[in-house]
């Protein structure tokens, strides 16, 4: 987590505190005693991938409003909004974990929440004083795939109709340069066993680019890969914000070529490649 405070002029300074765990388990969170009145706005950075960053983020506001007095707006951005693809109740029983996490952020009262790409429309629906960053934005930062795209050299591909409307989105700022293929799948919702893979289109000698906003441990793309590779695909390739990657990139080999991703979920020094599949990470 990072904390800095802005003054009038927009200048920025880094704010320090300590942090810890107690023998209990308890998270504690302790900021230096700094002169708050020349501040405009304080802003927390966190990438919130466990759930113990949650209770030090609320630790932490709480810690804040405390030594300005409530008088300073504080805002948030946490790149990566957990708990974003429990955005629908698929089996009787389960929590609504978009709204879940929603509430509690909410709770904590920000004046501005900045997310990357959410995975729908739900949670920048229940989140107060929400700005979405979408996923086009985050891909023009990448100066290799914007030439490719705009050339036409690239085919889109979308690994299913959740983010057909992204895709769509991305070949419209390239002129429709890019050809856009539809991919279907069939998982079973109380497994997540992928079930059926298939491809609306024609990737024969072809260079091809799946697009999505998460990759957790890959199935969805590996199981694409082999499809597109079958049908005769030359290079595949996969831009993903959100890179969780809990299965290594090991899994890819032999299928996916290249992977290009945001730090949105970990901070650059912090993937491990091993070096066969071809990684990129945008940093912001």
């Amino acid at each position: 987590m990072k904390v800095f405070s802005y003054d009038s002029a927009g200048n920025k300074s880094l704010v320090n505190y300590d942090s810890f765990t107690f023998s209990g388990g308890e998270e504690h969170v302790r900021f230096d005693q700094i002169d708050y009145s020349e501040s405009v706005k304080i802003e927390i950075f966190e990438r919130l991938t466990h759930s113990s960053k949650l209770v030090k983020l609320m630790m932490a506001v709480d810690a804040l409003k405390r030594l300005s007095f409530n008088n300073v707006p504080i805002e948030l951005v946490i790149p990566y909004f957990p708990y974003a693809r429990q955005d629908r109740v698929c089996v009787e029983g389960e929590a609504l974990g978009a709204s879940v996490m929603a509430n509690f952020i909410n709770s904590l009262g920000f004046t501005k929440v900045t997310i990357w790409d959410a995975h729908s429309d739900v949670s920048p629906a229940l989140i107060n004083n929400v700005v979405n960053v979408p996923q086009i934005d985050l891909l023009k930062r990448c100066e290799e795939l914007c030439k490719r795209l705009a050339t036409g050299e690239l085919i889109l591909v979308s690994p299913d109709a959740g983010a057909s409307k992204k895709t769509l989105k991305i070949a419209e700022q390239f002129n429709g340069e890019p050809e856009v293929i539809q991919a279907q799948k069939q998982r079973n919702l109380k497994t997540g066993e992928i079930l059926k893979t298939e491809i609306i289109g024609n990737v024969n000698n072809n260079n091809v680019l799946i697009v999505d906003d998460i990759c957790d441990g890959g199935r969805t793309f590996i199981e694409l890969a082999k499809v597109l590779k079958n049908n005769g695909a030359n290079e595949v390739s996969l831009f993903i914000t959100h890179g969780i990657f809990s299965k290594g990139f090991d899994v890819f080999d032999g299928l996916i070529d290249a992977i290009y991703t945001t730090d949105s979920f970990r901070a650059k020094h912090e993937f491990i490649n091993n070096n066969k599949t071809k990684l990129q990470v945008i940093e912001m």
